[in-house]
């Protein structure tokens, strides 16, 4: 039950919405425009949460990645929109990343109730076992899929071609 819950989760079902389904379709120069009042676009957005995927995955291999200084280091600088190369391996790696939790989120109980060793003073404050992990990245995940659906929505560019709510 807890590992499908997480891997729906991660692919977006129920009441989140698909975050590949999200981004797959859509063109690097909508992907990198940004709206008044909001401070990100969405190809800043899956850059951001491509960073911590990976850091957390990293961190759950055994390794222990360098916690960045200041918040602004998980973030691309608003800049030109990305190629088509930039944007097609963002979404690439994005779709791997997610892919790579949904298999840890099937790993077993033991595996999943593994303590991961903590990076930054911050992590040692309290207990990260690989479960707990994946479900943070979960949570982080669909809350930035909500942006990039509000941001898509307020783009005149949804839902996407995957399907999603309409409001």
């Amino acid at each position: 039950m807890f590992e499908s819950t997480l891997t729906e989760l991660l692919y977006g079902k129920g009441a989140h919405a698909n975050p590949i389904g999200c981004i797959e379709d859509l063109p690097p120069n909508l992907a990198s425009r940004t709206i008044e009042g909001y401070p990100h676009s969405i190809w800043q957005l899956v850059n951001h949460m491509n960073y911590w995927m990976d850091y957390e995955l990293h961190r759950i291999a055994g390794a222990c990645p360098t916690y960045p200084e200041h918040a602004s280091a998980s973030w691309l600088p608003n800049s030109a929109p990305p190629t088509d190369a930039d944007w097609s391996k963002a979404v690439s790696l994005f779709r791997d990343l997610i892919a790579k939790l949904a298999e840890l989120a099937h790993s077993g109980t033991q595996a999943l109730s593994r303590e991961v060793q903590p990076a930054h003073p911050q992590q040692a404050q309290h207990s990260s076992t690989v479960g707990a992990v994946l479900w943070q990245l979960a949570s982080h995940n669909s809350y930035h899929t909500g942006q990039i659906a509000m941001l898509r929505s307020h783009l005149n560019a949804w839902p996407p071609k995957a399907g999603g709510d309409t409001w």
